[in-house]
């Protein structure tokens, strides 16, 4: 991602006390930020910031819970317009120093229930955690006021295109379900 796995945000485990929480507080000046919006492919990012704590879960492993918050600029899936979008989640992952129960072995691997399980490593980074956080919370297909997907239709000449409302297969079905109850009640 944009830093490094051990860049200046990255806590030790081993560092870590086992009895209090670890705050963070994570705002990115302007330069970060560009370099965030450019590796996300955003047209813009402002007041990015991500605050929260690390502490001990059990023996041996650590909780991380956080607060994102950031305002995204992305294009418009339709018009290409910039389409400006808050972002304010809350974050949490959990650092296992075993995490057999949750990584099953195997050719085919169904996805863990907690997908917020992730294996303790030697650090854990809240920088690296902001930006993945970030980048799972963005709009998949941004849509700016009033703007529309319009229905493509293609065909040979001199045939009728196929439409989306021709593709649905039962509208046709409802339509003659209708005339034949029109049809009933008519000769009641």
């Amino acid at each position: 991602m944009s830093q490094p796995a051990n860049s200046e945000s990255a806590m030790r485990v081993a560092d870590l006390p086992q009895n209090r929480a670890v705050a963070f507080d994570l705002r990115p000046d302007t330069e970060a930020l560009q370099r965030i919006a450019a590796e996300l492919e955003l047209k813009g990012l402002r007041k990015l910031s991500f605050r929260g704590s690390i502490k001990a879960q059990g023996a041996r492993d650590w909780l991380l819970e956080g607060a994102l918050g950031a305002t995204v600029i992305q294009p418009c899936v339709a018009t290409l317009e910039p389409v400006t979008t808050r972002i304010d989640e809350p974050v949490r992952r959990l650092y296992l120093a075993d995490p057999a129960p949750i990584l099953p072995e195997g050719e085919e691997v169904e996805m863990p229930e907690d997908d917020t399980a992730e294996p303790l490593g030697s650090t854990i980074d809240p920088y690296a955690v902001m930006i993945e956080a970030l980048a799972l919370a963005l709009p998949l297909w941004p849509r700016a006021d009033g703007a529309e997907i319009g229905e493509v239709t293609v065909t040979e000449p001199g045939r009728t295109a196929l439409t989306q409302e021709a593709m649905k297969p039962f509208a046709g079905l409802a339509g003659l379900r209708d005339k034949l109850g029109a049809a009933d009640k008519d000769n009641e």
